[in-house]
């Protein structure tokens, strides 16, 4: 659990850091090129590629979600024993008058 905290975690700062930087870099004349863009197009380009940031590093996080292992993380047995039960009561019909249109489809 600590691992996928640490990911979360990592993923949230590159998240507020890179548009920030980004942000930055193009309003202080840090990156070469951007001095001849006019001041709107710098805003643009800028706040364009600050989006880009934050979806690529989304991106990277999913990905990295997706490659976690599957049988690393196994549900509690009573927890699946009680989900169970309670969503048979909720379908048996326990005498209890359902509001959900779509359980009185079923019936």
């Amino acid at each position: 659990m600590a691992g996928v905290m640490q990911k979360f975690l990592v993923a949230s700062m590159f998240m507020w850091m890179l548009p920030i930087a980004i942000l930055y870099a193009f309003n202080h004349d840090l990156l070469p090129g951007s001095t001849t863009l006019s001041p709107h197009s710098l805003t643009l380009l800028s706040g364009f590629l600050a989006v880009v940031s934050v979806n690529v590093v989304i991106v990277f996080y999913i990905c990295l979600a997706l490659k976690e292992p599957v049988d690393k993380h196994k549900p509690d047995a009573s927890f699946v024993a009680e989900a169970k039960d309670s969503v048979k009561k909720l379908t048996s019909g326990s005498g209890v008058p359902s509001t959900d249109p779509a359980l009185k489809k079923q019936e």
